[in-house]
């Protein structure tokens, strides 16, 4: 027997466990759908990082060729500027002549 204890009485909530049994497997449901998308999307993530990391280390590296070679190249230039090439300008701006010349010639007796 219940005793009431100061006019307040006990009484049990309403048998519902089925439809909250069922709310909860939904809920548990939608939350296994959202979190497989999630891990989809983190994969793809990470792949697309893979692949960012790889072209940018190609890049890096073809950087780093193109520098090596553009250093190598300057270092000829200066040792020509260094040197007397009198000699070769002179060649140089002949040549130049020249075939302006026979260009002049071809396209004027065309």
């Amino acid at each position: 027997m219940r005793r009431n204890h100061g006019g307040y009485s006990y009484e049990p909530l309403p048998q519902r466990s089925n439809e909250i049994e069922d709310e909860n497997d939904q809920l548990t449901n939608e939350l296994k759908d959202k979190v497989s998308i999630l891990k989809s999307l983190s994969i793809d993530i990470g792949n697309e990082v893979r692949y960012q990391d790889k072209v940018l280390r190609d890049v890096d590296d073809d950087l780093e060729r193109t520098g090596g070679f553009l250093g190598k190249t300057m270092n000829r230039v200066i040792k020509l500027g260094r040197g007397s090439h009198n000699c070769n300008i002179l060649y140089i701006i002949l040549f130049s002549v020249v075939v302006f010349f026979i260009l002049y010639f071809i396209l004027k007796f065309r």
